[in-house]
């Protein structure tokens, strides 16, 4: 699989403010590549150059083998982007918020006529088509924005943390045509996040901390290197330190719970057998993309999101 994006020591200054430190990186062509950070590590900056709405100081980028320096309006119209917040009008219906996004790239007539059934069709549009964008539910608003980014049919679609404020059950809606859309079209999504589950389903994953890449690899990866796996022993009382610390002696008592990192499947077997009398609920937790963004960087989470 080769790479649709090349990044070479890319910087981006503000005054003394480094935004992007010299961060180099590819994008495999089809695949899910998630870019993590807190506010303000250089997440958006990045994608703003990679778009052309900002000017890089210096590196490289490459997008579907062209250098964007000399190529900007071409890799525009390869690219589809999700913002985190929208750009349609909400006096418009959907249907003319999409007629005149798509009038931007020559895409009108009978063509725009099949492209809005396709993507009608896809992203179940049908119920909204003619209501005003502004009259919709948050999940309804997600896959109309998703629906511009789609209109040129790119081979790159950035979003631009797309799942921010929803509930779970249209999370997983929009994500469900994301997938889909990604498989039928060869398709490259280019994420950013701030839901670590969202990160854990990527085919790479880098994480930026302050302008620089902190960590890089795929979801296993990080998780084998920044998590680990734990028990959980749930006790109603904390009143068996001493049998269980016999056991387990680096056991930490919290809310209701000891909570113990294991190193082998064996170490799991050899405590299981040796657990008090009475021990009975208990967990085994593999470590997730929550633990591993914390590890790298140091800095707390907070409700699932950074």
């Amino acid at each position: 699989m080769d790479n649709i994006i090349e990044i070479e020591n890319l910087h981006k200054s503000y005054g003394s403010v480094k935004a992007v430190d010299g961060i180099s990186f590819n994008v495999k062509r089809g695949s899910l590549f998630a870019f993590l950070g807190l506010n303000g590590a250089g997440k958006s900056t990045t994608i703003n150059i990679i778009c052309s709405i900002l000017k890089k100081d210096s590196g490289l980028i490459r997008v579907d083998g062209m250098d964007i320096d000399s190529h900007a309006d071409d890799i525009k119209k390869i690219t589809g982007i999700v913002f985190q917040q929208s750009v349609l009008d909400a006096r418009l219906s959907v249907r003319d918020n999409l007629k005149c996004r798509a009038a931007l790239y020559g895409i009108t007539g009978e063509k725009f006529s099949k492209t809005l059934d396709f993507i009608t069709s896809v992203l179940s549009l049908e119920e909204i088509i003619k209501r005003p964008y502004g009259k919709l539910s948050g999940g309804q608003k997600r896959r109309v924005d998703i629906a511009r980014g789609l209109l040129n049919e790119p081979k790159l679609l950035i979003l631009d943390e797309p799942t921010t404020g929803l509930d779970p059950q249209t999370r997983k809606s929009v994500w469900s045509v994301i997938d889909k859309l990604r498989s039928e079209r060869d398709m490259t999504v280019f994420l950013t996040t701030h839901y670590m589950e969202e990160a854990g389903g990527a085919d790479d994953v880098i994480i930026l901390d302050s302008g620089a890449i902190a960590a890089s690899g795929t979801p296993v990866d990080l998780k084998n290197r920044y998590s680990g796996t734990y028990i959980k022993i749930y006790v109603p009382y904390h009143d068996d330190d001493a049998a269980i610390k016999a056991i387990f002696p680096k056991a930490e008592y919290d809310n209701n719970c000891y909570k113990i990192k294991i190193d082998t499947v064996d170490d799991i077997k050899r405590w299981v057998n040796s657990c008090p009398a009475g021990m009975e609920d208990y967990e085994i937790i593999k470590g997730d993309m929550d633990d591993v963004f914390l590890n790298v960087t140091g800095k707390t989470l907070a409700g699932g999101v950074l």
